[in-house]
């Protein structure tokens, strides 16, 4: 006889926010991504549809970055030299969309300027039509003062700009609003301060469906099950009613992965660790597809491989079983 599986009905959604603007929607994006719309836990389809699958942003650089691992130099070569290049090296390795993540200073070491950062962020628009994300370096003042002209020269692509803090939201979240982008709200790992921040973005009347909520992580081995917990309770919040907690969830597993030694180094370690390529990519995947089953609606990697192995991982857990147990 069928066997009954019992089933929660949340009173919750998460929201959906698109990113991107195609020329019909005053943008020059030639495609777009919507995610969130979930109506219970991820890949749950017995209980309610996933209208939009979660999707995988390549994290690129304006410059060659100075402190990336060398297996992923070697592996992105001299697309690293220009941002329009990796950005078109990104696209054809599969990415849904890109992140561009500004650096602090230029080759030389002097500070990154507005007009240098604008000059990147329109090469790599210029050469890939996905949806954008641009994330400052992560200094509150330097993200301000870099954000503010990237958001005015842009305006209507409906980017994401980030990173949107408790320090400097402020800033951020009014170039935003006036000029049709959206914001990525980080906190570090706390439900409650994930929903503060969101309260405070809120009442600068930017809406819910421009926010991305960014409640940050640890990566494998390094602090993952108390950023995986942390999301959870955000998702379940979420599917109760919370509307501060609705907000599609972005995290960043190839930031965190990459910079752990297990990934980052090749020699000096044990043998029993294996092959240095093999271990980096397994710990960004690894790292990925925890956060995947904790609710996260953009993983932002760093390395093609991870890539193709997340999105065939994506797609057989999006797919619906064709024989459904009553």
């Amino acid at each position: 006889m069928p066997i009954e599986i019992p089933k929660d009905n949340w009173p919750g959604s998460v929201r959906t926010v698109t990113i991107g603007a195609t020329p019909a929607e005053g943008g020059t994006r030639t495609s777009t991504v919507t995610v969130g719309g979930e109506k219970a836990l991820p890949f749950m389809h017995f209980e309610a549809e996933m209208p939009h699958r979660p999707v995988i942003a390549l994290e690129i650089k304006d410059r060659r970055p100075d402190d990336w691992s060398p297996l992923l130099l070697e592996t992105w070569g001299d697309a690293m030299d220009s941002p329009g290049s990796w950005a078109k090296a990104a696209e054809a390795a599969g990415a849904d969309l890109l992140q561009l993540s500004l650096s602090l200073t230029d080759a030389k070491g002097n500070p990154t300027t507005p007009d240098m950062a604008v000059t990147a962020v329109q090469a790599v628009l210029n050469s890939s039509g996905l949806p954008l994300m641009v994330f400052g370096p992560g200094q509150a003042e330097a993200d301000n003062k870099l954000l503010v002209p990237i958001a005015d020269a842009t305006k209507g692509e409906r980017m994401v700009l980030g990173i949107c803090e408790d320090k400097n939201y402020r800033t951020i979240v009014a170039a935003a609003m006036g000029n049709d982008h959206l914001v990525n709200a980080r906190s570090p790992m706390d439900v409650n301060l994930a929903k503060q921040l969101n309260i405070l973005i809120s009442d600068m009347n930017m809406p819910l469906d421009r926010i991305i909520m960014d409640p940050t992580t640890g990566a494998l081995g390094y602090g993952i099950e108390y950023g995986y917990s942390a999301m959870e309770r955000l998702r379940l919040a979420a599917l109760q009613g919370d509307a501060m907690t609705q907000l599609p969830m972005l995290v960043t597993p190839g930031f965190e992965a990459w910079k752990t030694k297990e990934s980052k180094v090749g020699e000096g370690v044990p043998a029993e660790w294996g092959d240095w390529l093999a271990r980096a990519i397994n710990w960004e995947t690894l790292t990925a597809m925890a956060l995947l089953e904790s609710g996260a609606n953009i993983l932002v990697l760093r390395h093609p491989e991870s890539l193709r192995r997340v999105s065939i991982a994506i797609d057989e857990l999006t797919a619906i079983p064709e024989v459904a147990i009553s």
